[in-house]
């Protein structure tokens, strides 16, 4: 982490998981659990529906109300869609856009991907942009060609002074949800590389300043040694966000000088 630049985010992303009449009994939990002093922003990214309730109990505890998607569109005859302007109107600040769930499962492509995070930013909504490889990339070396043309394409059309309101999330699929995470070596390897690219579209002064996170199963256990590398300025968090004690506890590991 490098604070004299950026901000550190600790980012949970619940994915399809809890319900809407838990959401203040979490934030009360997580409260209790929280340490006295932080130094990072925290983020929880839940499921559409659970976002005004995250709005209003989350200021207690300071804790900022993520989506898990946007649509590109600004509004229309677009089914089961839901607009940035959507989201702005009931208090979101940050929201993910190309998880690879969404990539896979949705056939999401780069240039979706960079159309939603340029619809986040017109209604300043900070996107968290995920990037990653699949195992089959790593190990065929891969790795480093394909997260540069995925950072590429998001941030495509997007001005300096917009990807400096942009946070990317490098999350390795093969350790998404398999217990399976990169070394703190492996993973700064990675992120050095997504700010060198930056550095390379939008000078040095930009790429200091865009906050990088780490997801892949960091957990309680694991999260101070991958926030010690400098380039990591956070995690996004899949399972252990939802265990208000060891999401607590990785705000605790990211609150450490």
């Amino acid at each position: 982490m490098n604070r004299k630049y950026r901000h550190t985010v600790i980012a949970g992303n619940w994915k399809m998981n809890q319900l809407n009449s838990g959401v203040k009994v979490f934030l009360e939990q997580l409260k209790e659990n929280m340490p006295k002093a932080r130094a990072c922003d925290v983020v929880l990214c839940v499921p559409a529906l659970m976002v005004p309730s995250m709005v209003r109990y989350g200021k207690d505890c300071r804790v900022a109300a993520g989506a898990q998607d946007v649509s590109k569109h600004e509004k229309g005859a677009y089914t089961g869609e839901i607009s940035a302007d959507m989201l702005a109107d009931v208090g979101t600040r940050y929201c993910i856009v190309g998880h690879s769930e969404r990539r896979e499962y949705h056939a999401e492509s780069d240039s979706l991907v960079n159309e939603k995070a340029k619809a986040l930013l017109a209604k300043n909504i900070i996107p968290i942009i995920c990037v990653g490889e699949s195992l089959e990339q790593r190990e065929n070396n891969l790795t480093m060609e394909y997260i540069t043309y995925q950072v590429c394409a998001a941030l495509s059309g997007i001005d300096a002074q917009q990807v400096r309101h942009c946070v990317i999330a490098y999350e390795p699929i093969w350790a998404i949800g398999t217990g399976k995470t990169a070394s703190a070596e492996q993973a700064e390897e990675v992120c050095r590389e997504i700010r060198a690219v930056i550095r390379r579209l939008y000078g040095a002064r930009v790429a200091r300043a865009v906050s990088i996170l780490y997801g892949g199963s960091m957990n309680a256990g694991n999260a101070a040694e991958l926030l010690s590398m400098p380039d990591i300025d956070g995690g996004l968090i899949g399972g252990a966000s939802l265990k208000p004690a060891d999401f607590a506890s990785i705000v605790a590991s990211a609150s450490q000088d």
